[in-house]
């Protein structure tokens, strides 16, 4: 994606909106100077004072619609609302849900045969009512696809970072996150909830914040472990409840954004940068990122180069 092309979010004021879950996306996606974001929808819907600027028949032109969630999911929604949906996903638009948004993609058949995901409370309602979609449970979100749907509101801030992300940048969904004060780097697979309360004992994040900061270093199990003062096997099993993932596949996740960052903001060489995240050789660094990325590092630094501005918060050279 160019960094001067402007992407069109369609963000659907459907009724019984719940406004938390519509102002997530227009905030931080009307936020990014990549994406003009259009309110659209019918104004005898309108509730909880929004009002939409754009009429609903425009919404299938968006390169992006957004389902925020509403209450009442089981209650479907005005055919409308369901063709404008329908028509996006057939022309190749992004469809995102946000919470029980979930539930309107169902309902439009878009989610037929496709992965998804929604708050936990509403799980086992839409197993039940559309047993042809392949629900997955405690994520944050899911991407199938053009689809994504995400869980409870936070987990909407995570899927619209995730959006920034894909479309502009490592850098970009920095600079947001920081904007909405989370985290820009929490992948969809970590849990909606943890079923067992950590003891005081268990919290890892000194741990994560330590190994964040000596990203480039050797990092092995043992050595997290130790610095947490924990078993290896009971670390082991508290850090998978802390994030979702084991121990290594975080640091390999953090290692990735750290070089998209580099590959975004600096003209350093691949060996360079390879070295400074802890991939040690550039061949070792162009395998893996290209597995977890899916294209190759110049390639990447083609498409997301910010032509060496660094945006602030960022350092160019952390040596």
């Amino acid at each position: 994606m160019s960094r001067t092309e402007q992407l069109t979010v369609a963000l659907l004021a459907v009724p019984r909106v719940i406004p938390l879950d519509f102002s997530i996306p227009a905030h931080v996606l009307g936020g990014q100077a990549g994406y003009r974001v259009l309110v659209c929808g019918h104004e005898r819907d309108a509730a909880a004072g929004i009002t939409p600027g754009h009429p609903l028949a425009g919404a299938p032109e968006a390169d992006i619609v957004i389902v925020p969630g509403y209450d009442e999911p089981e209650a479907p929604l005005p055919e409308e609302y369901l063709d404008a949906i329908r028509r996006s996903a057939d022309r190749g638009a992004r469809v995102v849900a946000i919470c029980t948004g979930t539930f309107a993609l169902a309902q439009a058949g878009i989610l037929d045969g496709r992965e998804a995901t929604t708050h936990w409370r509403f799980l086992a309602s839409l197993r039940e009512r559309y047993p042809v979609v392949r629900v997955i449970e405690n994520q944050l979100f899911v991407e199938d696809g053009q689809i994504l749907t995400s869980a409870g509101a936070g987990a909407g801030i995570d899927a619209c970072l995730h959006l920034i992300r894909t479309d502009f940048g490592e850098a970009a969904a920095h600079e947001a996150g920081k904007d909405v004060v989370a985290a820009p780097a929490r992948d969809g697979a970590q849990p909606q909830y943890v079923d067992v309360l950590a003891s005081p004992r268990a919290n890892l994040s000194a741990t994560r914040t330590w190994v964040m900061e000596h990203i480039g270093d050797p990092i092995t199990v043992q050595r997290m472990a130790d610095r947490s003062n924990l078993p290896r096997r009971t670390f082991i099993r508290h850090f998978e409840l802390e994030t979702g993932m084991s121990p290594m596949r975080w640091v390999v996740s953090h290692r990735i954004l750290s070089a998209r960052r580099l590959l975004e903001t600096s003209d350093w060489p691949i060996e360079r940068i390879a070295a400074t995240t802890g991939f040690g050789t550039a061949a070792n660094f162009r395998a893996i990122f290209r597995r977890e990325v899916g294209t190759t590092p110049t390639t990447y630094r083609r498409t997301h180069s910010v032509n060496g501005r660094t945006p602030e918060g960022l350092t160019a050279d952390p040596r």
